[in-house]
């Protein structure tokens, strides 16, 4: 039996009106936190364990619940454990998940770079056992596909790279001079020895020779850009110059080489730049300055587009000349079309490491000028030997140089890229 004192306690605890959990809350002191921790990491343990302690607000009463004394206890108890936000944090971890997942799907969209080797080295098969799948890809998508590339770049760079650029003019020089002195000495050399000691006809060391005095290519541009990005806008400027010059300077040289003056169109050549080029770098500049957030969208979709435009460049030229590369003569013309721009490559890359020892980025400025100097824009070479040459002979050289260059030069791509990872 109760005592009178008891019933009288228990009346007063049942008429009692409950208190919210929001009231309670405000007659807490202002600088007391209150936890409600949904897990906690033991000091032992690298992963948080559920904590399964239920408060509802009805149970809280002024004289204190069992419930809510245990939210508390453990709270104090583990209160080391927890960051501050550590509650918001469990809330959003699906967001995180679903956040870590578009990452990595952007992550391997951006690694599609290190299969172009491989990609171009298949599109190449397939251009000789099957011509019809690139001979589609004509003269006239050669324009927008590189713009393409130089767009991607430009996507990637600021306008602040390109200023930094043009602070390096011994780089900038360093450049020119390899590709229209040492380059063209280099095609001299082979053109003569293919003649001489090889016996191939006069025409094939013309097209050797014709390759050795055109500008850079742009896909040099883009191969600096995989490997060093920072010296993508110096690559850039490097090709830009030779291209704006070679309007002159390709007519002399194949006037000293090959005795030979081909009057080179100058409106088209600036037509050329214009649109492979200045235009396409300009406008992802633009994009990347204005619309960040676009460029962001779209910038994990470039690489694997980049390497399908790349190998149109490669595949098509292959395709399209393939009866020209497969003639009695055309595997001695690619063993020196490849010891010719491998020589090239191996002195862009050994002058350069001699002349700038002293730079912070000697490296990376070697790789870039390597490129400069082992791509040329064959391209052209073919047009020009199509065009001002009757003999169709001269044009395989040129030919067979776009396939082999940008074959060696993304090989080269994929092992310096390695290393650098």
């Amino acid at each position: 039996m109760f005592s009178t004192s008891q019933i009288h306690l228990r009346q007063l605890q049942i008429q009692r009106p409950r208190h919210t959990l929001s009231q309670h809350l405000s007659t807490l002191p202002k600088d007391q936190p209150l936890l409600f921790p949904r897990k906690f990491s033991h000091p032992s343990s690298s992963e948080g364990r559920p904590l399964g302690f239920p408060l509802r607000s009805d149970s809280i009463s002024p004289f204190g619940s069992s419930t809510f004394l245990v939210s508390r206890c453990a709270s104090d108890k583990f209160s080391d454990s927890f960051e501050p936000d550590q509650a918001l944090n469990y809330a959003s971890e699906p967001t995180q998940m679903l956040e870590h997942k578009k990452v990595s799907i952007g992550e391997i969209l951006k690694g599609a770079n290190a299969i172009l080797p491989y990609v171009v080295l298949a599109s190449t098969v397939l251009a000789l056992i099957y011509p019809p799948s690139f001979t589609w890809f004509t003269s006239r998508y050669y324009a927008p596909a590189l713009g393409f590339l130089m767009f991607a770049v430009g996507v990637n760079s600021s306008e602040k790279d390109f200023l930094e650029a043009f602070n390096r003019p011994a780089a900038i020089f360093a450049g020119y001079v390899g590709q229209f002195v040492v380059k063209p000495l280099l095609g001299y050399f082979f053109g003569t020895i293919s003649v001489t000691i090889f016996g191939l006809p006069t025409s094939i060391g013309a097209g050797i020779m014709l390759t050795s005095c055109v500008s850079g290519a742009q896909l040099s541009n883009y191969a600096t850009f995989l490997t060093d990005p920072p010296l993508a806008p110096l690559s850039i400027v490097m090709t830009s110059l030779s291209t704006a010059t070679a309007v002159f300077v390709t007519p002399l040289l194949s006037l000293l080489l090959i005795g030979k003056k081909l009057p080179v169109d100058v409106k088209g050549m600036v037509s050329s730049i214009l649109q492979i080029v200045i235009a396409p770098i300009s406008a992802g500049l633009l994009l990347n300055r204005l619309f960040p957030q676009i460029c962001n969208a779209i910038r994990p979709f470039l690489p694997p587009l980049s390497v399908f435009v790349t190998a149109l460049c490669v595949g098509a030229p292959l395709a399209i000349n393939r009866e020209s590369v497969m003639s009695p003569f055309g595997t001695t013309i690619v063993v020196l079309i490849i010891a010719f721009h491998l020589s090239a490559f191996i002195a862009g890359y050994v002058f350069t490491g001699i002349i700038f020892h002293k730079a912070t980025d000697v490296k990376a400025l070697q790789r870039t000028l390597s490129f400069e100097t082992g791509m040329q824009s064959s391209l052209l070479a073919l047009a020009l030997a199509n065009r001002f040459f009757q003999d169709p002979i001269v044009g395989v050289p040129p030919a067979i140089s776009v396939v082999l260059m940008s074959l060696m030069g993304f090989s080269l791509v994929m092992l310096w890229a390695k290393k650098n990872n």
